[in-house]
């Protein structure tokens, strides 16, 4: 069996959004051990300083090939998409995530596709038919029923809370604005260039925010898996996700895409019940059945790209 060279494309397309989903879906454990350590404003600070250096490679490589010039527009856009996508979602983010279990925030990236797929056919004319939309939404319902049984009040963590589920649940749709506006600029421009000064610009955000709420981050007194989690978050769950993210919806709808985030859920809670003895009822665990059908479903059921997604 042979595949044009278009649909091999879009499958390499559809593995690398495969790939990002899984390492995301190890982000949560991993903030979680940095957690307990230091605050969320220099946890996330951290990631991103790992994360600018897992990116001088693809820098080193931009720079021997340059691509097109930047406009003034394109630029604009470029810094307000790093604003929404790091320092304002991943502090809220992980915000939410020291309130409630890895677990509780894994279950409720499953809203993202739903919103994922809604805003691109909203924003940017992509198609997706019922069959698609019964997939998506089908993937959120264990989402639904595990936020609406965490309890209102705050806590450190240890146990889930509404405050915690629904912080997250708000990153997620403010993260809406970094895909779609990274999906705009990978029009003109490589992901490999959008990627690496979009993490350099928001991580030069996060040094003068954090830096100002909260003073320099801790050096001593952090424990080497400390050290080894945030350089994995960094490294893994952002550099390298981020960047081959953008390379794959660079090849496929963002609507269809969106599915693979359904991987993170998935993988994440299942890191915060086997690791750290997060518990999941039977309804939890139907969710996260529905989330692995959905993206089998919407990735072999067969279909042929739209033709302006794929843009060789």
């Amino acid at each position: 069996m042979s595949f044009s060279p278009s649909r091999r494309v879009t499958w390499l397309g559809y593995g690398a959004c495969a790939l990002a989903g899984c390492l995301w879906g190890t982000g949560f454990y991993l903030g979680k051990l940095a957690l307990r350590e230091m605050s969320v404003g220099h946890m996330v600070l951290y990631r991103f300083l790992f994360a600018s250096l897992g990116m001088a490679p693809v820098l080193f490589a931009h720079w021997r090939r340059p691509g097109p010039r930047w406009t003034r527009r394109e630029a604009t856009i470029l810094l307000a998409s790093a604003a929404l996508g790091i320092p304002l979602q991943f502090l809220l983010q992980f915000a939410g995530l020291a309130r409630t279990t890895v677990s509780h925030a894994s279950l409720m990236v499953g809203t993202m596709p739903v919103l994922l797929a809604l805003a691109a056919t909203l924003f940017t004319g992509e198609r997706l038919d019922w069959i698609g939309w019964v997939a998506l939404a089908s993937s959120t319902v264990g989402a639904a029923l595990i936020v609406l049984g965490g309890s209102p009040g705050s806590a450190t963590g240890s146990h889930p809370t509404l405050t915690g589920d629904l912080m997250v649940v708000v990153s997620l749709a403010i993260a809406l604005g970094w895909v779609l506006a990274n999906k705009q600029l990978m029009q003109v421009h490589s992901p490999l260039a959008v990627t690496a000064y979009g993490i350099l610009s928001g991580t030069a955000m996060l040094i003068l925010w954090v830096n100002a709420t909260e003073g320099p981050p801790p050096v001593a007194h952090v424990s080497a898996t400390a050290w080894a989690a945030l350089a994995a978050s960094g490294i893994l769950c952002t550099a390298t996700t981020t960047l081959v993210w953008n390379w794959g919806i660079h090849h496929v709808p963002a609507s269809r895409a969106g599915v693979f985030l359904n991987i993170e859920p998935a993988l994440g809670s299942w890191l915060g019940v086997q690791l750290l003895g997060d518990r999941l009822g039977p309804n939890a665990w139907l969710g996260g059945t529905l989330i692995l059908a959905a993206a089998i479903t919407l990735t072999v059921r067969g279909h042929e790209p739209d033709p302006e997604v794929i843009l060789d």
